[in-house]
């Protein structure tokens, strides 16, 4: 599925990255089935997040899957969900199928989607089943004043888009923020939770009524998302459901500072967090006992 959008300059062409689905339950493999008349949950707006422009630098097989992985490891996209035939998902892309099997190739190699042959078969989504290794791997990466530039460049854009959302959200679209923070609060798993933050966050920008913000969102949610989820307990879990109803309720009640305070602050938190597993990854490891994180409850389960 391709849409058009417009700037000053005529119309930009964005690439649907297969993520306009929800998984259907119920048969009796087990499998996920990709149902293209219903989407994951978010508004047409926040389906429009997923629109990158094509870089045709980096080539299109890249782009699809890095967009999918990406999905993929945000929960957005379910495990053992079946995609869509190739030539149907090409077609959707507005890619060739030599470029999307490209893609799923690279998928495959690392190990988030699997292919079956005959009756039945198909490409399904592989989430990553154990998360945790490769999560502290990755926080490892960044240094204490990386996690803090990124948490400024986080509550810039998330700031910005609860306060304009204060100002421009039409009342359907607050109804749906309410159902997304109802997600949150039935979430019982790791995986659920990642999930609904994602959503709910993307649907912020979208009621921004911003597409660049919304873009800009998801991005961010792709580098760090995940990795908000480590060593969370019950305990974070309802005081993240509060602070989300809190900003809900400020934009419903259209007021721009408020609101923008809040996602700020719920930001700083996050990276204070952070900031703090980080600091004890390094003295983890200075201590050579680093393996000790991994084996604890991290709730990105």
């Amino acid at each position: 599925m391709t849409f058009l959008l417009y700037d000053d300059g005529g119309p930009i062409n964005y690439e649907l990255i297969v993520l306009t689905s929800i998984a259907v339950k119920g048969r009796s493999s087990g499998v996920s089935e990709w149902d293209e008349s219903a989407h994951l949950g978010l508004t047409t707006v926040a389906v429009q997040a997923f629109l990158a422009p094509l870089d045709e630098a980096s080539g299109r097989a890249d782009l699809v899957a890095r967009r999918l992985a990406e999905a993929i490891r945000l929960g957005l996209i379910l495990d053992r969900e079946r995609l869509p035939p190739e030539t149907k998902l090409a077609e959707q892309l507005g890619v060739s199928t030599v470029t999307l099997r490209e893609a799923l190739a690279v998928l495959r190699e690392q190990g988030l989607v699997t292919t079956r042959r005959g009756r039945g078969g198909g490409t399904f989504v592989q989430a990553p089943a154990d998360l945790v290794p490769g999560l502290v791997r990755r926080l490892r990466r960044f240094s204490i004043h990386g996690l803090r530039d990124l948490g400024d460049h986080r509550a810039a854009v998330s700031g910005t888009a609860a306060r304009l959302a204060a100002e421009r959200a039409l009342p359907h679209e607050v109804d749906n923020l309410a159902r997304q923070v109802e997600r949150l609060r039935a979430a019982t798993t790791g995986s659920e939770r990642r999930r609904a933050d994602t959503q709910f966050t993307i649907e912020v920008a979208a009621a921004a009524q911003s597409p660049r913000l919304t873009r800009e969102e998801l991005r961010l949610r792709a580098e760090v998302g995940d990795l908000l989820w480590l060593q969370l307990d019950a305990a974070d879990h309802q005081a993240s459901v509060r602070a989300r109803g809190s900003l809900v309720e400020a934009i419903e009640r259209h007021e721009p500072l408020p609101a923008r305070d809040l996602a700020e602050e719920h930001v700083r938190e996050d990276t204070t967090r952070l900031v703090n597993l980080r600091l004890r990854i390094y003295e983890l490891d200075r201590t050579g006992q680093a393996d000790q994180l991994l084996g604890q409850d991290t709730g990105v389960s």
